[in-house]
């Protein structure tokens, strides 16, 4: 019997070589030219690149073969091998180009004769429908529309609205301020220096517009203001207000309810129930804010209302002294009415809207069903 240790033994393999695999790589660059002239359409193109280049294709596996090489002629074949891979690439794409240049800009032939598709119509989206609507009934009782700055200043977002030094709405926590901006000289209204912030409310434009036009005034201002805060379903960072402002000599509080109403029943239509109850805000005294029953779930408690059955609409007041004499006017002689109306939750009041990030998405789902 013959040895069986002698069965184990196997014969050696030849080493590779760098003139073997130079001669493999010519062969193959020039199988490789031709594939790629000869291919007639992107698609055979592809198939051609992932046969070459791709991760199991022709040269990467040559490119394996250099590593049992001597060290110089693992530098030849490199070299070689790098040469023809940028040579094919560049082939490649050239082939690409042509080829897309030469396919036809339409499947089929077009026939000029045959009816278009009708195009949709848009909408607008259904707060700045509100908006209108607002801007409309305002209109009718003799209110100007105003727009402020949606970049404003510490000076006229706190300072001159009778926010104290320490109040927490002038941290980062509530309020963007903007970055690198360590403030600026005053302008002349008194010492210190003013940061840039995104406003956080429309309030601040009030001001801005008393120290340019003096009283009796009659302004709505609508914007969008931003907030540092979490979003749910009632909440966003950046979200829109409609303020109303009505300065004059002798303003009674029970003007408030008038133009609460004028609001409400513009929105829906018909009046709504709604409960004025003490609130405090530094630009204001006395305040209010103004609760209205919850059009989601008509009062029995939902996911809006957080289950209460009402939901805060808009918070409002008379002017504080302060404020007035910020603008520049006599405390004495003038008074008025603030509302700040949060807009975005009449919204989901009007449409049954039950999350606020539906109206600042763009999901075309939501959004068509308002055009």
């Amino acid at each position: 019997m013959p040895d069986s240790e002698h069965n184990d033994i196997e014969t050696p393999r030849p080493q590779p070589t760098a003139p073997d695999l130079l001669r493999d790589l010519t062969a193959l660059t020039a199988d490789a030219r031709a594939a790629v002239r000869a291919a007639a359409t992107p698609a055979e193109l592809a198939a051609v690149r992932r046969e070459l280049l791709g991760r199991s294709g022709t040269l990467p596996a040559l490119r394996r073969r250099i590593g049992p090489l001597p060290a110089a002629d693992r530098r030849t074949a490199g070299a070689a091998l790098h040469a023809v891979q940028q040579q094919l690439t560049a082939e490649i794409e050239t082939r690409e180009r042509d080829l897309l240049d030469a396919e036809p800009a339409v499947a089929v032939p077009l026939d000029v004769t045959v009816p278009g598709r009708p195009v949709g119509g848009g909408g607008l989206h259904p707060t700045t429908q509100l908006r209108y609507d607002l801007d409309d009934a305002f209109a009718a009782l003799n209110f100007e529309v105003y727009a402020g700055p949606e970049i404003s200043s510490e000076r006229y977002e706190f300072d001159a609205l009778n926010f104290p030094p320490e109040h927490p709405a002038r941290e980062t926590m509530d309020t963007y301020w903007l970055a690198g901006d360590a403030g600026r000289a005053g302008d002349g209204d008194g010492p210190g220096t003013d940061r840039r912030c995104l406003r956080p409310h429309l309030t601040g434009a009030s001001v801005r517009y008393l120290r340019e036009h003096p009283p009796p005034v009659r302004i709505v201002y609508p914007g969008r203001v931003y907030r540092n805060e979490s979003t749910d379903a009632r909440h966003e960072r950046a979200f829109f207000q409609y303020e109303v402002l009505l300065v004059d000599t002798d303003v009674p509080l029970s003007t408030a309810r008038f133009l609460v109403d004028t609001i409400l029943e513009t929105t829906f239509g018909a009046p709504v129930r709604t409960r004025m109850r003490a609130g405090f805000f530094p630009f204001v005294e006395p305040g209010f804010e103004i609760d209205m029953e919850c059009q989601v779930c008509a009062g029995r408690g939902c996911r809006t209302c957080r289950q209460v059955g009402w939901l805060e609409v808009m918070p409002g007041g008379s002017p504080h002294p302060n404020v007035l004499r910020a603008a520049g006017l006599d405390p004495d002689r003038w008074t008025g009415c603030y509302l700040n109306v949060g807009l975005d939750r009449l919204v989901m009041m009007r449409y049954g809207i039950d999350d606020v990030r539906l109206m600042h998405g763009a999901d075309l789902r939501f959004l068509d069903q308002f055009c």
